[in-house]
């Protein structure tokens, strides 16, 4: 197997125990709630957006309030994955320095935070609307089947985390009563799928020979066969989110056959984030390189400002678009 491509990394064994940071106990909770991940809840907002409701005030609120929910949701299920691999973390170079691994917050106080943080984001939830609480439930329920035993189920477990992204997204529709298309469904969860799978690859070249010790799954792949399936999904990324640009269906929806124009932002996207994941050694947290790495939030910054203005075209573009 690979040996880490990062100097200066070194893994710690099973029996070391990263020393706690001295932080309070309200920051080290805060820390573990990973707020710099929530940027994956952004996804939450495709339908208000691709919806054409984003100049609805009301609905604009009921996204936003959304988007909170599943911010919750999120930091519940961290807090309780922390806790179920705290063992495991303290192998990590980099996970070791999570509070829970490292001692600076209690796995009591983690679970307790997780359940009243869990609780209240699912009463908030069905007073957006109970069929959203509905949604959120669902996504609830899989990411715990997850904690417990999917993630040790090979291939299931990235499937499994990119489903968790399409509940999102069609937790946004619910929420202002907007249906997604079927093919920003499709183009979610094979783009969520590149995303899990070029975090598995970064995680078993960066442990080399520790990173079953880390994560018992992925002993069942090598750097070949995650290539292999990187591939493919890069592929049919690319290749849905073409054909739902351009497609006849599409133009009439929005008014507009030029969202075919967008198509080079996410193929430089997506190149871009393989050219981190194989000659960076980067990938192991795609919010984190998606937040540090500037040409790659500018493609995104770019795609979403392209999209927005061929939707709705303002301030009259209307009459050239």
């Amino acid at each position: 197997m690979a040996r880490s491509s990062q100097p200066g990394l070194s893994v710690p064994g099973a029996s070391s125990s990263p020393r706690a940071p001295h932080r309070s106990s309200a920051l080290s909770l805060w820390l573990s709630l990973r707020p710099g991940q929530w940027t994956k809840n952004l996804i939450v907002f495709a339908a208000l957006i691709f919806g054409r409701r984003l100049t609805d005030l009301s609905a604009t609120f009921t996204a936003l309030a959304a988007f909170l929910v599943f911010c919750g949701l999120s930091g519940a299920v961290y807090l309780v994955n922390d806790v179920l691999d705290r063992a495991q973390d303290r192998r990590h170079p980099l996970k070791a320095r999570r509070p829970v691994a490292s001692g600076a917050l209690a796995p009591e106080t983690a679970l307790a935070a997780a359940l009243l943080l869990g609780g209240a984001a699912l009463g908030a939830a069905f007073w957006v609307r109970p069929a959203f609480c509905a949604a959120a439930v669902a996504y609830l329920a899989l990411l715990v089947a997850y904690s417990w035993g999917l993630k040790h189920i090979v291939i299931l477990d990235v499937l499994t985390v990119a489903i968790g992204f399409v509940l999102r997204a069609v937790a946004g529709g619910v929420a202002i009563g907007v249906a997604i298309s079927q093919w920003l469904l499709i183009c979610a969860i094979l783009l969520a799928l590149f995303l899990a799978l070029s975090k598995r690859r970064h995680e078993l070249t960066l442990l080399a020979d520790d990173a079953t010790g880390h994560r018992p799954i992925l002993e069942e792949y090598s750097p070949y066969l995650l290539d292999q399936m990187i591939s493919v999904v890069t592929a049919s990324t690319l290749i849905a989110y073409t054909f739902y640009a351009i497609s006849p269906e599409t133009a009439e929806r929005f008014g507009t056959p030029l969202l075919g124009l967008t198509v080079p932002l996410p193929l430089y996207g997506i190149f871009r984030y393989l050219y981190l994941v194989h000659q960076k050694a980067q990938g192991g947290s795609p919010a984190e390189l998606l937040l540090n790495d500037r040409p790659l939030l500018v493609c995104v910054a770019l795609w979403a400002t392209a999209v927005i203005l061929l939707i709705y075209r303002p301030f009259g573009l209307g009459s050239w678009l």
